[in-house]
């Protein structure tokens, strides 16, 4: 069998088995699509997320119930004020021997897990928010001068309530960038609501089960790299992130009086991989202009910043993505 053909099989059988990931964690976690769709494109994509919305939408059931689907061990962090960076990474303790020596002993932190939920990350301080950054980056941590390893697959999942509530943190801009995306959990509609209501209050509640393993997740990563991206698809990415740079050269004509800063490459790696995601969540074999389109908010909205003048003005991050998804992508599909 040609190797074309090899892929398009294995991204096939991908496709089906995501569908039952998929359908598992819609047992419990209910009428979310979009979100769902979007958490299962940033674990496939080998990359972590920052999901926020207010307390009482099911965030924390989420990630508890991906850990199940997906295979993997998990370890959750609640986030508070009194929080310190050895709470996550772990400490050396002084042991005393049989013989009366002493020795170093090293206590393994919460961050030693496949994937890890950092719950209401936004409450801990800056300091304590950025122990995570090099455990997100590089896949290990340094403590006591030596590199420690995590396990990989390595996810973080972070919930966050909105800004404006009182007792938190604003997330520095290094460690937003870490999050390939940001997933906005919104209240549900009324019908989706009223679904909610009779799977959870009855006598029994739906129940996750494992779809996938550690490895057999790894081996979907590696899969999703594989994916042909065609060049209009390549070209629609770099036509995006470059023109919401203030400054820039490609830059929108609105941008410069409306961002104060705006995405850099890693914006535009995220944006390939997770439209690659995209289209195996939908069993087809290479992404298209149509998931560069669902996928650009997510990639987006955390790695821009409005100037004071748009926000008098009620612009949102998301209204100017839209308007630039509308210019850029709009001439792509016109040529």
């Amino acid at each position: 069998m040609a190797s074309d053909e090899i892929l398009v099989q294995q991204v096939t059988e991908l496709g089906q088995k995501l569908g039952a990931a998929r359908a598992s964690i819609e047992q419990r976690f209910v009428g979310q699509h979009g979100v769902v769709e979007q958490v299962l494109a940033a674990i496939l994509s080998g990359g972590h997320a920052l999901l926020v919305g207010q307390p009482g939408l099911g965030k924390t059931m989420l990630v508890d119930t991906l850990a199940t689907v997906m295979g993997l061990d998990s370890q959750r962090i609640q986030f508070t004020p009194d929080l310190m960076p050895a709470d996550i990474l772990g400490s050396e303790v002084l042991d005393v021997l049989a013989d009366g020596s002493r020795a170093f002993r090293f206590i393994e932190g919460p961050v030693f897990t496949r994937l890890l939920m950092a719950d209401e990350i936004n409450r801990a301080s800056p300091r304590t928010q950025s122990a995570l950054l090099q455990a997100m980056q590089e896949r290990e941590v340094t403590i006591g001068g030596q590199h420690r390893p995590l396990d990989r697959p390595f996810h973080v999942l972070a919930t966050q309530n909105p800004i404006e509530q009182e007792g938190t943190y604003p997330l520095p801009e290094a460690q937003l960038d870490r999050f390939l995306l940001q997933i906005d959990v919104d209240y549900p509609d009324r019908d989706t609501e009223r679904d909610i209501l009779l799977a959870t209050t009855g006598v029994e509640e739906g129940a996750a089960h494992a779809v996938f393993s550690p490895d057999a997740l790894i081996a979907a990563q590696r899969l999703i790299r594989q994916m042909p991206v065609g060049e209009a698809v390549v070209e629609s990415i770099l036509d995006l992130v470059r023109a919401c740079r203030p400054g820039a050269d490609e830059a929108a004509g609105f941008v410069a009086d409306t961002l104060v800063w705006g995405p850099g490459p890693r914006a535009a790696q995220a944006l390939m991989l997770v439209t690659r995601a995209r289209a195996a969540l939908d069993g087809r074999f290479a992404p298209t202009l149509d998931d560069v389109e669902a996928m650009a908010a997510p990639v987006l909205r955390h790695r821009m910043a409005l100037s004071f003048a748009a926000r008098a003005r009620g612009e949102t991050v998301d209204g100017v993505i839209l308007r630039i998804l509308g210019e850029r992508l709009g001439n792509r599909r016109a040529a």
